[in-house]
């Protein structure tokens, strides 16, 4: 009989997959969802987080403006998207979407969707 069987060494990891919208439209004073899904080969850990940022066009610098780790969303209470934002993703359904209320021109840019699924 032979077979692979590591003893020993750093454990392989596996890749999560994340989905988004390529492009969203929406209307200043509207609303709009920011669609973010993922898939994991590994079961869904209760030390998943998901952090979504912003880069405003025309800049270099991202922000972080949602958090979500050990089940509690952390919603940006200081910036641009205070009190507008909304947590309707669901990890254990592989969501961590979010919802923008009343839509600004400042709200111009790149969001992004970043899952970590630990271990």
């Amino acid at each position: 009989l032979t077979g692979l069987c590591p003893l020993a060494g750093p454990s392989p990891t596996s890749a999560i997959h994340v989905y988004t919208q390529r492009e969203v439209y929406g209307t200043a004073g509207s609303h709009v969802t920011l669609s973010c899904s993922f898939w994991s080969s590994e079961w869904i850990s209760e030390d998943i987080s998901i952090t979504w940022h912003f880069q405003a066009e025309g800049s270099r610098d991202s922000i972080s403006i949602f958090h979500y780790a050990k089940g509690q969303p952390y919603i940006d209470d200081v910036g641009n998207f205070k009190e507008r934002m909304e947590w309707v993703g669901n990890p254990h359904r592989k969501d961590g979407s979010i919802v923008i209320h009343n839509l600004d021109y400042n709200d111009n840019g790149t969001f992004t969707c970043d899952v970590k699924n630990p271990p």
